[in-house]
């Protein structure tokens, strides 16, 4: 599946971003969905994941970093992934990058640059 994502950008502290991911190439409903960020001189973290679950079977997680501050959500009938974050800290700040996988694929976005800076 082809991911690009959007909606990067410069943030003041206790600001909100939403990053969104458009998929397309496949079905995109057969795939997890996550969000993963990498800053500067450190690894590729996951930050965000959502199942291909419906209703009380879709099972959300989250980096303990950003619990209560980011959610994620997938429409499939758009084939979009978004990541909605709310007070945003300094330390939030990398490329977030889109990732789609299911048994031992792993597709990825291009990546969307936030920066949280006064």
């Amino acid at each position: 599946v082809q991911l690009v994502e959007s909606g990067g950008g410069l943030v003041q502290p206790g600001g909100s971003l939403r990053l969104s991911c458009a998929g397309s190439g496949r079905v995109f409903d057969y795939y997890n969905l996550a969000w993963y960020r990498q800053s500067p001189g450190s690894q590729r973290e996951l930050v965000a994941e959502i199942n291909t679950g419906v209703g009380s079977r879709q099972v959300k997680s989250y980096a303990e970093s950003v619990k209560g501050r980011f959610t994620i959500s997938r429409e499939e009938s758009n084939e979009i992934v978004s990541l909605q974050m709310n007070d945003l800290k300094p330390e939030d700040s990398a490329v977030y990058y889109c990732n789609a996988n299911v048994g031992g694929i792993n597709d990825w976005g291009q990546g969307t640059q936030v920066t949280v800076s006064s």
